[in-house]
């Protein structure tokens, strides 16, 4: 089962997919951890990663949908996986749709974490304490430029989803266990 989770930055696309690898053996992909590491390696990608990402821009669409197709061959992605931070634009959603087409897949479920952006600027305040800000696009400044960019480019998959059918929202602002509670009888009625 493939699903994606969906919300703007902080909204706890990463911590929900974490408890679904966790309970549901479906595997994290987080193309914002897997650009991270590109950057980490200091690899020529990674460098123009890094560029772009401190910004608070999207990096194109051909690098994110390399970096996908490379990580869904895998065996450990074999069961199904957790989109976090992918799709972005239509674009995106329709080149995914295209790669997992080939391989005999398609999304199952795309699940929108509802926020509201005050408490997503606390939400990535708090998280920068945490991680003593080892996150460049961890910023007030960037958060609400990464804002402005999923209200343009991103909030149309709402749309683009709705109409496949294939999309429901949950109270991102509920706690962790609650929202996690409600993910899991959407897979529940979806295994029927």
């Amino acid at each position: 089962m493939n699903l994606i989770l969906f919300g703007p930055p902080g909204a706890g696309k990463g911590t929900q997919a974490k408890v679904l690898q966790e309970e549901g053996g479906l595997i994290q992909l987080s193309t914002g951890d897997m650009l991270r590491a590109s950057v980490a390696a200091g690899s020529d990608l990674g460098k123009r990663c890094k560029a772009i990402m401190d910004r608070g821009d999207l990096v194109t669409d051909d690098i994110v949908v390399g970096i996908i197709a490379e990580r869904l061959d895998q065996p450990d992605c074999a069961n199904g996986v957790v989109f976090d931070g992918f799709p972005r634009t239509i674009a995106q959603a329709e080149a995914l749709d295209k790669m997992l087409a080939t391989r005999g897949a398609s999304i199952a479920a795309v699940i929108e974490l509802k926020v509201e952006d005050e408490a997503l600027v606390g939400r990535v305040a708090q998280r920068s304490l945490e991680t003593g800000g080892t996150r460049g696009d961890d910023t007030p400044e960037t958060l609400r430029k990464r804002l402005e960019v999923y209200r343009k480019n991103t909030a149309p998959l709402l749309d683009f989803y709705r109409a496949q059918g294939k999309l429901t929202s949950v109270d991102g602002m509920a706690p962790i266990p609650e929202v996690s509670g409600a993910i899991r009888r959407i897979l529940k009625d979806l295994k029927g």
